[in-house]
């Protein structure tokens, strides 16, 4: 049954607002991968009810940064390993954020936040997945994920152009993202009003 969007709004209202006022860039980069996945989804075919956990999973998919410490989550450069194994809890506390919400069609959701980190090589995280055994709505979210968060300001890195970032993903398929999901992507990026210059 599709997820009613009333409703998870407001069993959600809570945690989005908490990392509106964490985090009002990481709010923004979630508002607009929402949108580039929910694109990238109808061209994929994927069904209503799926295109709903894929919204509701794009929104709340960085959740999980409330719980990392300032001094990792701002941090202005490179992390080092420990800082990096910190911000790679992320996607396990958003999935253990979301499990404690009261709703029956929360867990879906969950499972997508918990693997949009995974690489389809097995290389990614938590769980080390690879292939179609990561859910595909967590393979459209990685490379959406990836795409707005390297074309944009970070404390870590300049934005990119929207070429050199296409070059950088492409670079990556059939290790870190799934190329059949990439192709798609690639080919609606280019007409969305999400797309960065260059």
């Amino acid at each position: 049954m599709q997820p009613d969007p009333d409703e998870l709004t407001r069993e959600t209202a809570a945690v989005l607002r908490a990392l509106r006022e964490r985090d009002e860039n990481t709010f923004a980069h979630c508002d607009r991968t929402c949108a580039l996945s929910v694109e990238t989804g109808r061209t994929l075919g994927l069904s209503s009810h799926d295109l709903a956990v894929l919204r509701w999973a794009a929104e709340l998919h960085d959740i999980g940064k409330i719980g990392i410490p300032d001094r990792v989550l701002f941090k202005p450069g490179r992390l080092d390993d420990e800082e990096l194994g910190v911000m790679r809890t992320h996607p396990r506390r958003g999935h253990d954020i979301l499990a404690s919400i009261p709703h029956p069609r929360i867990a879906p959701i969950a499972t997508v936040v918990l693997h949009h980190h995974e690489a389809v090589d097995g290389n990614g995280y938590p769980q080390g997945l690879r292939g179609e055994e990561i859910p595909v709505l967590a393979r459209i979210l990685s490379i959406v994920d990836s795409y707005d968060a390297i074309a944009t300001v970070r404390p870590y890195h300049a934005p990119k152009s929207h070429a050199e970032v296409m070059r950088m993903l492409h670079a990556e398929q059939g290790r870190k993202y799934d190329p059949h999901v990439l192709a798609n992507f690639s080919r609606i990026v280019e007409t969305s009003p999400y797309r960065v210059a260059g």
